[in-house]
């Protein structure tokens, strides 16, 4: 069993991803070829974003972002710290200063009732991170910024085609980013990613970033970075776009039917809270639980794969541990602690997600039962 099954999705894909591959080895246009505007077009109208801006990858779209809103250093970027270190990383690398704030318990979201406390006169913009799947709340992130005159930054890596309010994830906010990495929702075979925005100048500003700060060939108006999406990275896209709508109702499905197995075997096994204003696409299957590592080899020796996203708030990475309390956010520790995901992707069969449920039951009541008894 694959954890993400990507083998199937190419076996079904298999046609129309040669053949776009092939098209753009007969034309050699490898770099900036016709499929990057044919893709960004393609994501604009997904989105409903005006404006959409393919990038090297996700962390790359994150970056642009941040260099097209002119953060400098010492600004301040309230997020969350339950991520992957890229949403932080390039904050820092600007010479910006993340500011974490607690996630919700039961979503692992940013929780916006905590965000207006964090900012101070330094604050630049609001970084949510639409973990799992599931976007954070966005309308009140957006009347936050409004009143502080802040820009919100979607961390949309994993949430590409899921909804808010009727809205879709990267149509949300002032920017939002994505990523393309291949056991992403929507992957590329390689590194990829987008930027989207309503704001023309942001457009412009990201589409000069990305290649070096260009407006013309040659004449560099702004600093940027070497940051663009190769032209067959955007052909897989293109190919994969074709079916990615039934994949996201396959990935709805089977997060349901995930959540009513688990529930339906009385285990002690928590699952993520759903907000009734938005809905979920699954990047990740992720449970919580208890006795995870006994859990975990359990599952590996019933053969069943599985992950932590992710093991360590970032208050607690080094790289990024510097001037924050340990003992913060408690509920980001938590989550640590006791997250699994499981397999999870379009292809993933009925049977198959019943093997995996049936191990995880089992491997959690072994390992409750072998905990000692205290009186």
């Amino acid at each position: 069993m694959q954890f993400t099954d990507l083998k199937a999705q190419y076996a079904a894909l298999k046609t129309a991803i040669d053949a776009r591959i092939q098209r753009v080895l007969d034309h050699g246009q490898y770099i900036m070829g016709p499929e990057v505007a044919e893709m960004e077009s393609a994501l604009a109208g997904l989105t409903g974003a005006p404006h959409c801006v393919a990038v090297a990858s996700g962390t790359e779209a994150l970056l642009i972002a941040l260099l097209a809103i002119g953060l400098k250093p010492g600004d301040e970027v309230i997020t969350t710290p339950f991520t992957f270190a890229a949403t932080a990383e390039v904050i820092a690398l600007l010479g910006g200063v993340p500011v974490y704030v607690d996630i919700e318990p039961d979503t692992c979201n940013i929780d916006a009732s905590l965000v207006e406390a964090a900012i101070s006169p330094r604050t630049r913009a609001i970084m949510p991170v639409s973990l799992y799947g599931q976007v954070a709340d966005m309308a009140e992130l957006n009347a936050i910024a409004g009143r502080h005159g802040l820009i919100v930054v979607e961390d949309a890596a994993q949430s590409l085609g899921a909804s808010y309010q009727g809205r879709r994830s990267g149509n949300l906010s002032t920017l939002a980013c994505t990523s393309f990495f291949p056991s992403k929702p929507l992957g590329c075979y390689g590194d990829g990613g987008a930027l989207f925005t309503a704001d023309s100048g942001l457009a412009r500003a990201a589409r000069e970033i990305r290649v070096h700060g260009q407006s013309g060939r040659y004449h560099h108006t702004r600093i940027g970075v070497g940051g663009r999406m190769d032209t067959l990275q955007c052909a897989v896209v293109l190919a994969k776009l074709q079916r990615f709508d039934w994949e996201l109702e396959r990935r709805r499905a089977l997060g349901t039917r995930y959540g009513q197995l688990i529930a339906a075997s009385g285990a002690p096994i928590e699952l993520l809270g759903l907000r009734p204003d938005r809905d979920c696409v699954w990047a990740q299957y992720t449970v919580v639980l208890d006795h995870r590592a006994a859990v975990q080899q359990a599952l590996h020796a019933a053969a069943i794969p599985s992950a932590v996203h992710y093991p360590k708030p970032l208050h607690h990475q080094p790289a990024f541990a510097a001037g924050h309390d340990p003992a913060a956010h408690p509920h980001s520790i938590r989550a640590a602690q006791r997250v699994l995901s499981l397999p999870m992707s379009a292809d993933l069969s009925e049977a198959d997600q019943d093997r995996v449920v049936a191990a995880l039951v089992a491997a959690v009541e072994s390992a409750a039962s072998a905990q000692p008894v205290t009186v």
